[in-house]
């Protein structure tokens, strides 16, 4: 079990150049990590560092297929032990979607403890009505639904009026967040581009009409876009595919502690060192 170490010593001294931060558990600014295959004992370790600053763990992909089970539980069991809410990636449930065994998929997961679903449909085609049914099905079992919108390959396009729809119908469906799309490399997908700049007019553009803005999860793998997401949206933005060694990282963007958040804070005089 987590034991509580709030770095008091430095907030006895200093103030954090932005504030505004909600302690856990948060509604908004959340940090989603993504695992790819920490064992128990880094998992542990990235709790005790960091668990303050995470809301969201997703094992990544399919992963969750190739844990046995007993070590699995294990480790959903210490997530939740440190107040982070822990869910199987959306390409997991797309394959149980295409086998036609959505079901037995989210009583699987509910035996073994995860707390969150996600659907999403970033490989394979779901209309929006097999959309809604999965996000009920889901919440008929107790499950807090995260949802994603946007294709993993950038070659299957979705205009910006198709993903507004689909971010609406699942709000109004009930999730808990709309994640947009952008994988683990945060390059060519939805409004990233090759280099994994921000198209800046594309994401303009996707966010019109939307009504409640805290309700979306940026994925943002890459430090260049956390910090033009949060000079976009405030350090209280939803960001997610954080690496487990960037989290740390990360906080410390949001709350004006690296010269990149900081810098723009600075009034034109020398700073005095007494």
């Amino acid at each position: 079990m987590k034991e509580e170490h709030p770095p008091v010593i430095w907030r006895e001294i200093l103030d954090f150049p932005i504030g505004g931060r909600e302690a856990k558990p948060r509604k908004t600014g959340l940090t989603m990590v993504i695992d790819k295959g920490l064992g128990l004992l880094e998992t542990r370790e990235l709790l005790e560092i960091a668990g303050d600053y995470i809301d969201l763990i997703k094992l990544g992909f399919g992963t969750s297929a190739l844990y046995c089970s007993s070590l699995l539980r294990e480790k959903i069991r210490l997530v939740r032990s440190y107040g982070v809410d822990i869910y199987p990636g959306g390409t997991f449930l797309e394959i149980a979607v295409l086998q036609g065994k959505l079901e037995a998929y989210l009583d699987a997961c509910l035996k073994l403890g995860y707390t969150f679903i996600e659907v999403s449909d970033g490989t394979i085609e779901m209309e929006l009505d097999a959309r809604a049914k999965a996000i009920e099905l889901a919440k008929d079992r107790k499950f807090s639904v995260i949802s994603e919108v946007g294709k993993k390959d950038p070659r299957d396009r979705v205009s910006a009026t198709q993903i507004r729809q689909t971010i609406e119908q699942d709000l109004a469906c009930g999730v808990h967040q709309v994640i947009i799309e952008g994988r683990e490399s945060g390059k060519g997908v939805v409004i990233y581009d090759a280099k994994g700049d921000i198209k800046h007019d594309e994401m303009e553009d996707l966010l019109g009409g939307i009504r409640d803005l805290s309700k979306l999860l940026w994925e943002a793998p890459n430090k260049n876009q956390q910090q033009e997401l949060i000079f976009r949206f405030g350090n209280q933005v939803n960001l997610g595919n954080i690496q487990p060694t960037d989290v740390l990282s990360l906080e410390a963007l949001r709350l004006g502690l690296r010269g990149d958040t900081l810098r723009p804070l600075l009034k034109p005089r020398s700073a005095r060192a007494y």
